[in-house]
């Protein structure tokens, strides 16, 4: 008969390190140390990188169709069903286009900031 082995459960240290660890990133943003502003600038780069391609996005959407008006002159006298093509593109198409775009911006800014929170308070999942 083999002897007997007490089995500790590893997870439980596991999980402490981790929260341990969260707990001392909270602590490094809260008394605003060197670490805490590295972490915080990550976030701010990362929201500014995000912000400036939604910004990109849509200057070379706008700022894109008049230069094709420009260039290829035929779609200025352009209709569709009637309706001039920059009337339709500047006073309907833009609309659904801006609200896509600004839901892509909410969606992955929020993505951004809900990695940001699990590095500082990772989630207990059972």
């Amino acid at each position: 008969m083999p002897a007997r082995v007490r089995v500790t459960s590893s997870r439980r240290t596991a999980v402490t390190a981790v929260h341990a660890q969260s707990r001392l990133l909270a602590r490094d943003l809260d008394e605003q140390t060197e670490l805490g502003d590295v972490y915080l600038e990550g976030l701010m780069r990362a929201q500014l990188r995000l912000a400036l391609m939604v910004l990109a996005l849509m200057v070379a959407a706008l700022g894109g169709f008049p230069l094709l008006l420009t260039l290829v002159p035929s779609t200025r006298t352009m209709t569709l069903a009637g309706v001039p093509l920059p009337w339709l593109v500047l006073g309907v198409l833009v609309y659904p286009a801006t609200w896509l775009l600004a839901r892509g911006y909410v969606r992955q800014a929020e993505r951004i900031e809900a990695d940001f929170a699990d590095i500082v308070e990772p989630r207990r999942d059972g």
